[in-house]
This record gives structure tokens, C-alpha cells and sequence, in this order.
């Protein structure tokens, strides 16, 4: 499966899912909890995407500042875009892996994760050695 059909899978399976766990939990605890719920997780997650979002934008400013690359901070405030998305969409699937986005020990975790496994980041200049380098051939002007 390549990775376009996986997002139509999960853009068809997402909502389903979604419709099926409201009336799930609509049923164990009635529809007046669950929509209690639905807009205390939006209104937890706006907290945390407000302030989490300022927090990191200053401390990609102050890498700036120091002449750094900026990467995790940008990683970062890409999760922090996608749990604030996540949030947008009504739903306790979403609203959980949205909250999971903005809180700061889960976020650095799935960060890292991306730096190493789906960015790709290597080290992309080999060691510095004492040798310096010389290419041998020879040279000949034609004019």
C-alpha cells in the first residue's frame, strides 16, 4: 500500500471511527457528558495550542538569535499546527491524538520521532581529517 491510498483509508476510516465512538460514549454516559467532554478538550486544547505555540515560537526566535537552525522548534510547531487541527475536528479519536500533539513531554517524543525516522536527518558532511584533499591528474589547455 503506498501512501496515498493509507491517507484515503484513513480519510474514509477517521470519520467512521469518530461517528462510532460518540455513540458509544454518548450511550455510556449520556448526550449532555459527552458534549461536556467534546468542548473540554476544545477548550483544554486551545489553552495548550495558545500558550504551547507562544512558548515555541520564542524559542525558535532566541535559536535565531543565536545563530542556530531553528529544527526542533520548527518540528515542533509543526505538531503543535497538527494537534490544533486535530482539535478542530469534532470527535474524542481526534480530540485525544490532538491533545497528545500539544502537551510538551508527548510532543518532544513524537518530534523526535520525526526528525529520525521521516526526515531523515543525517549528518551530512563526512568528519574533518588532518588529510588534505588532492586530486591527482593532469591538466592540459587547449585553446
Amino acid at each position: 500500500m503506498n501512501i496515498a491510498q493509507g491517507l484515503l483509508l484513513a480519510l474514509l476510516a477517521l470519520p467512521i471511527l469518530e461517528i462510532y465512538l460518540l455513540i458509544q460514549i454518548g450511550g455510556l454516559i449520556g448526550f449532555l457528558p459527552t458534549l461536556l467532554l467534546l468542548f473540554g478538550a476544545a477548550g483544554l486544547g486551545t489553552y495548550l495550542l495558545q500558550t504551547q505555540g507562544w512558548n515555541t515560537w520564542m524559542r525558535l526566535q532566541q535559536s535565531l538569535a543565536r545563530g542556530e537552525i531553528p529544527a526542533n522548534e520548527l518540528v515542533n510547531g509543526a505538531v503543535i499546527v497538527v494537534g490544533g487541527a486535530l482539535l478542530l475536528l469534532p470527535g474524542f479519536l481526534s480530540d485525544v491524538v490532538g491533545l497528545f500533539c500539544l502537551i510538551p513531554f508527548t510532543r518532544r517524543l513524537i518530534a523526535a520521532w520525526v526528525i529520525k525516522n521521516r526526515l531523515g536527518l543525517r549528518q551530512a558532511t563526512p568528519p574533518p581529517t588532518d588529510e588534505p584533499k588532492v586530486i591527482e591528474g593532469e591538466f592540459k589547455r587547449e585553446d
